[in-house]
């Protein structure tokens, strides 16, 4: 090569730099892929349609006729209510990009610098999503959390009561919890916990919250005495169906991304469930002589309870050990140990999403393990894990406990938790809401 040829040459090399450097900054910039946001869209909407119809139904049926449409008319104004509290201050409190262990800070306050430009990281590193579709996502978690307390004490609360123990409960017990669990500067994240979809954020706090209420309002008039069996298992089943359907945005949902974990997840929701339906419904025939509809129903949300936390890490044949497990534990305290101790959790909510949700967030630290068909590394460590998961269940605990004591209360000192024992028989329909679900 002559030197003339060998100047070219490197000044056509030069020449090549900036499109190389080019090439190079957008192998490393920011991607968003569409089937990402469209499978974030449709589980958004698959997670409103776990509350309207199904929570709302699934409740609904499990109550007496009576009381049918205060239920309905509970699960659809806390719904409401929540969202505007999220947009207002609730998103910035939980993923506001402050740096503490347990608050999101004020740098989000009516979903300030968002814009339809805006994106929020994935798992997976250049991979990102709009926020607004993040936002609305955890919207509906917000949204359903508080909706699930009140099965603890329907029947018999105020409903202006229960209007403003959600605004506080969510307040000072949801958005901490959230942020401490999955925002990158949470105190239970940075332990290392695993928490998929929500087990101590949705189900442990909802339970916690539904005892102590349960325990505080005290039970229903007639309770242990008079007849207060569902007045419709066909909607309630409608219902229970309508909330495994809604789990999959749920669960596959929070892989925030449409790739492989997000149909191990799919998968392990729809194993769970089933090994928990057969479980509980196998207890019953075993201890009862027969296997009821309502103990399929219970199973089926036990089994979705369990497989919340573990749904992206645990393997499908894990995933029904675990739901199969979590159904038989649920079962005993409905069955048993409510029995004992003579607490009205009228719909089971502290039986099935409290305890569910605790075996649901150990039993994570064990099926993760790779030898158990999970997701953990070669070096994942059983006993480890599964103390970092107790101690989660333990902060959620202690925390929900504690706020939800003090807000039930102040709402109590206020305005008052309970209805007047003639309005109670009467039923809150007509009463709280001048309607009926029913006309003969």
């Amino acid at each position: 090569m002559t030197k003339l040829a060998g100047w070219a040459a490197l000044a056509a090399g030069f020449a090549a730099l900036p499109a190389v450097a080019q090439e190079a900054t957008a192998e490393v910039a920011p991607v968003m892929d569409k089937g990402d946001v469209a499978w974030m869209m449709v589980s958004t909407l698959l997670v409103l349609f776990m509350i309207l119809p199904g929570l709302a139904l699934f409740y609904g049926g499990l109550v007496r006729s009576k009381n049918m449409l205060s239920v309905l008319m509970q699960c659809t104004m806390i719904t409401a209510l929540v969202m505007v509290i999220w947009v207002v201050y609730g998103y910035s409190f939980a993923f506001g990009g402050g740096t503490g262990p347990f608050f999101g800070g004020f740098g989000k306050l009516f979903l300030a610098g968002v814009t339809p430009d805006s994106m929020s990281a994935t798992f997976t590193d250049g991979v990102v999503i709009p926020e607004y579709v993040f936002i609305a996502f955890q919207m509906t978690f917000a949204a359903i959390t508080p909706a699930l307390i009140v099965g603890a004490f329907a029947e018999r609360i105020r409903f202006g009561a229960v209007m403003l123990f959600s605004a506080l409960w969510v307040t000072v017990v949801y958005f901490p919890v959230a942020h401490m669990v999955w925002d990158g500067a949470g105190l239970i994240f940075n332990m290392g916990a695993l928490d998929f979809a929500g087990g101590t954020v949705v189900h442990i706090n909802a339970g916690v919250a539904a005892l102590i209420g349960a325990l505080f309002i005290g039970p229903r008039v007639g309770y242990g005495r008079d007849m207060m069996a569902p007045h419709s298992m066909t909607l309630t089943l409608v219902g229970a169906g309508i909330l495994w359907v809604g789990w999959f945005g749920f669960n596959a949902g929070s892989n925030l991304e449409a790739n492989g974990g997000a149909t191990l997840a799919m998968i392990n929701t729809f194993t769970a469930t089933a090994g928990a339906i057969l479980a509980w419904a196998g207890l019953e025939a075993l201890l009862r002589g027969k296997a009821s509809l309502l103990g399929a129903a219970s199973g089926l949300i036990a089994g979705l309870v369990a497989v919340t936390p573990a749904a992206g890490t645990v393997g499908p044949v894990g995933a029904i050990v675990l739901g199969a497990i979590a159904s038989a534990v649920c079962y005993f305290f409905v069955a048993v140990v409510k029995n004992k101790f003579g607490y009205d959790d009228s719909l089971d909510v502290f039986g099935i999403h409290g305890i569910g949700g605790i075996v649901g967030a150990i039993g994570t630290g064990i099926f993760t393990a790779p030898g158990l068909g999970g997701t953990g590394g070669e070096d994942y460590a059983i006993a480890a894990q599964t103390w970092i998961q107790i101690q989660a269940v333990a902060i959620t605990i202690l925390w929900c406990g504690l706020a939800s004591t003090v807000l039930y209360l102040i709402v109590d000192k206020t305005i008052g938790l309970r209805v007047a024992g003639d309005d109670e028989r009467r039923g809150l329909d007509l009463t709280a809401h001048g309607e009926s679900a029913y006309h003969a």
